[in-house]
């Protein structure tokens, strides 16, 4: 399988690489955010489509935020949904999502047969819903109120949605992998463990070559 994966930033794609055996899979970070993970996963598929050498599969790889009692800091975790939480509209009964606006999904469902492999490659990683936000979690009061609305969420980031999309559109399958830095609530920097759960994305990537 010709395998692209795409990261946010280059500190996650050197992690990626370093438990990638040279050329099994091309790795390329793309931005922080969806909408940068989507042109930039977009472009590089097309680039190669162009070349001849399409790729295969697109796995979006990365650190993120975990909600606390279901993905502990150094965890990893395999996103059975990759979902855009902040994608629709406000109202005064509340956020509307996307899919009752009635404008497409905010929901990306994984690969299931890419999703296996992962999980067949990485037995202890936990599975659930990976939460895509544009303006990631800093209080208490927002986490409490994403674990009310996504009681499968086990993690949140930037960038799956957006990579996820391009995978999809281009008829490719998909899934994202991410490593526990931090417990989603309060900011608290001093508390984020980022050069561990880097180091938990390269062993991760180990099971890329499976």
């Amino acid at each position: 399988m010709t395998l692209l994966v795409v990261t946010a930033v280059e500190a996650e794609a050197e992690a990626v690489r370093a438990g990638l055996p040279s050329g099994h899979a091309q790795v390329a970070a793309v931005g922080v955010g969806a909408a940068s993970a989507a042109a930039g996963t977009a472009r590089l598929l097309a680039l190669a489509e162009a070349a001849a050498r399409p790729f295969q599969a697109v796995i979006l790889a990365g650190i993120a935020g975990g909600f606390a009692h279901r993905a502990p800091l150094g965890a990893t975790v395999l996103a059975t949904r990759s979902i855009a939480a902040d994608l629709g509209a406000d109202s005064p009964d509340g956020f509307i999502p996307l899919d009752e606006l009635g404008f497409g999904t905010a929901i990306a469902e994984a690969d299931p047969t890419l999703l296996g492999r992962l999980r067949d490659a990485l037995p202890d990683a936990i599975t659930g819903d990976v939460l895509t936000l544009n303006t990631v979690t800093g209080t208490a009061e927002t986490a409490q109120a994403l674990r009310r609305r996504f009681p499968a969420a086990v993690a949140e980031g930037m960038e799956g949605y957006g990579a996820a999309r391009a995978a999809i559109d281009a008829g490719l399958p998909f899934a994202e992998l991410r490593t526990i830095s931090n417990a989603i609530g309060p900011r608290d920097r001093a508390a984020w463990r980022i050069p561990d759960a880097l180091a938990a994305l390269t062993r991760a990537a180990r099971s890329l070559t499976a």
